[in-house]
């Protein structure tokens, strides 16, 4: 496997996503990240492969593949069968936003071979092999295009004002689009044990002190937020405080 031609600045992006992706991976083992080379088809192929398209601030696709004991683990857990495309999105989602605000597709369970061979057959593809000593245990795939900083037309940061009046209006087309909100008052991470050992009355912690503003989500991306409410006997958010696409999480 050779490196990719791509420049060290967009090399140190790919490491970047990469250990974003790492750190919500969910794995028994504690993996580290590979020198970025060019995607194969055979870095990894026994396990399954997830493989998702995003559009943004940069446009291309994502692959995760990860090995056969963790999709083993999953499809036997204590708690039924757990779905891995969902188990792993949240390393999808980590990789994709590593190059900005980005909107990621579902996401699809193939199988590994041909998962990395489609993003293999891509114009300067780079895959990270996520190591447990020096054997590849998953394998972050990525393609881009353009990629950050290359010259030529298409580039985000090198759109100028028609461009951005093209943008307008076809923002413009999207009003009446539904999308999903969601309000968060906190998250936690809970081993399959704890969970396990859950009860009815049970209190869960949050990483959230009492009386913080609550998070306000569009399709999981944090746009806003706020303190809680009630509303004719029903919760609601009164918005205290707008973030810059910049600032989301």
């Amino acid at each position: 496997m050779t490196a990719p031609t791509i420049t060290e600045p967009q090399l140190a992006l790919v490491r970047t996503a990469a250990q974003a992706a790492l750190a919500v991976l969910p794995t028994s083992r504690e993996l580290s990240v590979g020198a970025p080379v060019a995607a194969t088809a055979d870095m990894l192929t026994s396990g399954q492969a997830i493989t998702a398209k995003f559009s943004g601030a940069a446009t291309g696709e994502v692959v995760v593949v990860v090995g056969q004991d963790l999709a083993d683990a999953l499809k036997e857990s204590p708690l039924g069968e757990l779905d891995l495309t969902a188990a792993v999105r949240p390393a999808l989602e980590a990789a994709a936003r590593s190059f900005g605000p980005v909107v990621l597709d579902p996401g699809q369970l193939m199988e590994p071979g041909v998962a990395l061979s489609a993003v293999a057959a891509k114009t300067d593809a780079v895959a990270v092999p996520l190591l447990d000593g020096g054997e590849i245990r998953a394998v972050l795939a990525l393609s881009l295009s353009p990629w950050p900083g290359d010259p030529g037309a298409g580039g985000v940061a090198r759109r100028g004002g028609s461009d951005a009046a093209v943008m307008r209006g076809g923002l413009d087309m999207l009003h009446d689009v539904e999308m999903e909100v969601s309000a968060e008052l906190g998250r936690t991470r809970m081993s399959v044990r704890e969970l396990l050992s859950l009860v009815p009355g049970a209190i869960v912690e949050l990483d959230r002190a009492a009386g913080s503003p609550a998070d306000l989500l569009v399709n999981g991306r944090l746009i806003a937020r706020g303190e809680v409410v009630v509303v004719d006997e029903n919760f609601g958010i009164r918005i205290t405080e707008i973030l810059a696409p910049s600032s989301g999480e």
